[in-house]
């Protein structure tokens, strides 16, 4: 018998009708035989209702105090998932992290599921029973309830699909599945048919709104075979799986981008060694992710130039923390905080000559300045200035055959 996770997003169960409809896609799953563990999230736009009122009463509000709160979005939806199962002659319960229980570990806002207790829902399901699982938070080992980061509704349906070893996990949503780039942004992107962990993983992580990068990344580790499909069409979704299964006919496979990135440059710092760990040890330490780092060479090996890009939210307190920096010495800073990171991806990039140069042939081309450049096997990054960002990605798409 078929073991499946199914999780649905925000905007899946975003209304009453909407629910229904997705008890609907469960029900049909069910009646074909298929165990079902359904992991949903909060009804679109409910998580940040629920931040503002916390916001309204604190700009500080209490992290543990926050996890409870955000924590709730979902637990209303599992109730009205399992409710609407029932009316339908369904036999389903929604279980809450704490009575599985979802062991986590780590920081409130920030934790990672450690380990899921299987017994009663593996019993449930033995019972042909529908277990409905609040995505996006767990509980600690000292009782408190934890959230693990927005859109960890995806984390946790792949640790469910990995501790219940079941065969598939099917990641439902308001698209038809992965696209070349944001449909919304470029009418001519095209659903990808199939993609692997690895391209699926840059996508994410570069801005790609379709899967949360640390639940690729878990997929990845334990090959988890995922398909991201809509919950409003009958159409196939797009299959991501190991690389080596896979055909590559094009070099690249999408174009990404990030609006909420920020630059920052420091000119004149004593070239020697250590000077990068003094840098970037603060920042890290302050839970400030460091994305793009460019050096420039000294010729005189004294002084250099340092860039790197961070996010927009975390300009001010980074400045802040440079400036009080005493392990470091530099002539001037400077920072940009309207600029965006565009990206091509593609596993077939490292066997295909010629990639960089099109890349920058085609924004200069267009009068597009390259601010900084950062590359991989299977992805180049450029930051310009954020005006550019839709005429970027246009050209890079044409130029990529991806229309």
């Amino acid at each position: 018998m078929a073991k499946k996770v199914l999780k649905f997003g925000g905007t899946s169960v975003g209304t009453i009708e909407r629910i229904l409809h997705v008890a609907k896609i469960i029900k049909k799953e069910h009646d074909s035989g298929t165990q079902v563990i359904a992991i949903v999230s909060a009804m679109s736009g409910k998580t940040n209702e629920l931040l503002k009122q916390s916001k309204s009463i604190s700009a500080n509000f209490n992290k543990r105090e926050l996890d409870v709160l955000l924590s709730s979005g979902e637990q209303v939806t599992s109730a009205l998932l399992a409710g609407a199962l029932i009316e339908f002659g369904v036999n389903s319960k929604s279980w809450l992290n704490w009575q599985i229980p979802i062991l986590t570990e780590g920081e409130h806002s920030n934790s990672r599921i450690i380990n899921i207790n299987i017994k009663e829902i593996n019993k449930f399901l033995s019972e042909k029973g529908v277990v409905i699982i609040p995505g996006f938070q767990g509980i600690s080992k000292t009782g408190d309830v934890t959230t693990i980061g927005r859109g960890g509704s995806d984390a946790t349906a792949v640790a469910v699909a990995k501790i219940f070893d079941t065969d598939t996990c099917e990641i439902y949503t308001d698209v038809d599945g992965v696209f070349s780039t944001d449909p919304k942004k470029i009418p001519v992107a095209k659903k990808i048919d199939k993609i692997s962990y690895e391209e699926m993983l840059e996508l994410s992580s570069l801005g790609a709104k379709v899967m949360q990068s640390s639940a690729v990344q878990t997929a990845m580790m334990y090959n988890i075979p995922l398909e991201v499909k809509s919950t409003f069409t009958d159409r196939e979704g797009t299959k991501i799986f190991d690389q080596e299964n896979l055909d590559y006919t094009k070099s690249v496979t999408g174009v990404a981008y990030s609006k909420d990135d920020a630059k920052i440059t420091l000119m004149g710092v004593q070239d020697k060694p250590g000077v990068a760990a003094n840098i970037f040890e603060p920042l890290s330490k302050n839970q400030i992710n460091v994305d793009m780092v460019i050096q420039n060479i000294s010729s005189d090996q004294k002084i250099t130039d340092i860039t790197f890009t961070i996010k927009r939210d975390d300009l001010i307190k980074t400045i802040e923390i440079l400036k009080n920096n005493k392990d470091i010495k530099y002539e001037s800073m400077s920072n940009n905080n309207k600029v965006s990171k565009i990206s091509i991806v593609g596993a077939g990039m490292v066997s295909t000559p010629g990639i960089t140069y099109k890349m920058f042939r085609s924004l200069a081309e267009e009068k597009i300045n390259i601010l900084a450049i950062s590359t991989s096997e299977i992805k180049l990054s450029v930051i310009i200035h954020e005006d550019d960002t839709l005429k970027a990605i246009k050209k890079l798409h044409t130029a990529f055959d991806l229309d």
